[in-house]
């Protein structure tokens, strides 16, 4: 990071957070060498912070990037506890590609994996990606609420005779009770990892993440291992 920004950051009282970039194409998941990335602050769009290009293995050098105080993501209700970059991403080959959003927090590194589109297999111009904001941060609607104990009307329920970690879990894209909403197969480490990171911030003691990362695994099992997983909007 250029000491501008480090200076700028103390002088803020804000801290910097690390930023790792890795850029594959979506097709074989290839590295891809020689992209280049630019960032910039989401307020500031037009100004680039800072431009990297990926070696052979697709990875850009990290960088360190200003965030604010780390307090802000140990206290409910205090203002955005990491700061929002755009991230732009050309290759030779491959259709451009930005990513609106990338939430960097204090003291620790963000990592923002980024697939692009060959231009020969590629039928319509790459959209923006825009990361929403944090689960615990935005203003979302509340979760379903669901009977402690519910009816068995169904034929052909099972309870399994014993806990199987799945390789793929189903995740329905909408309230459970919309049926035009698609289902994906989603592995299920990477189901884990993807709720993981929408509701807990990595800046929370260890011992917090180790908790909360036990009880995604838990109510998911259950999901599971009841197979009411079918009904639940994930």
């Amino acid at each position: 990071m250029s000491e501008k920004i480090v200076k700028s950051a103390q002088m803020e009282g804000t801290q910097t957070g690390g930023l790792q970039i890795n850029v594959t194409s979506n097709i074989g998941l290839i590295p891809i060498k020689n992209a280049v990335i630019s960032i910039a602050g989401t307020k500031t769009p037009e100004e680039t912070i800072e431009k990297l290009e990926t070696d052979i293995s697709g990875q850009a050098q990290e960088v360190q990037l200003s965030a604010p105080p780390l307090s802000y993501s140990l206290t409910p209700e205090s203002p955005m506890p990491y700061t929002e970059y755009n991230v732009t991403v050309e290759a030779p080959g491959y259709e451009p590609v930005e990513v609106s959003g990338v939430e960097v927090l204090p003291d620790v590194t963000a990592v923002q994996n980024i697939q692009m589109t060959p231009l020969e297999t590629s039928t319509t111009p790459e959209e923006t990606i825009v990361i929403p904001d944090h689960t615990l941060y935005g203003i979302y609607p509340p979760k379903i609420p669901e009977e402690e104990i519910k009816p068995m009307d169904e034929t052909g329920e099972i309870v399994l005779s014993r806990v199987v970690v799945p390789e793929y879990v189903i995740v329905h894209d909408g309230v459970p009770n919309d049926t035009s909403a698609p289902n994906y197969y989603v592995r299920y480490k990477d189901y884990i990892k993807n709720v993981a990171s929408s509701e807990i911030y990595a800046t929370w003691p260890e011992s917090s993440i180790y908790a909360n990362i036990l009880a995604i695994l838990s109510f998911t099992l259950n999901r599971v291992y009841t197979e009411w997983y079918r009904n639940q909007c994930f």
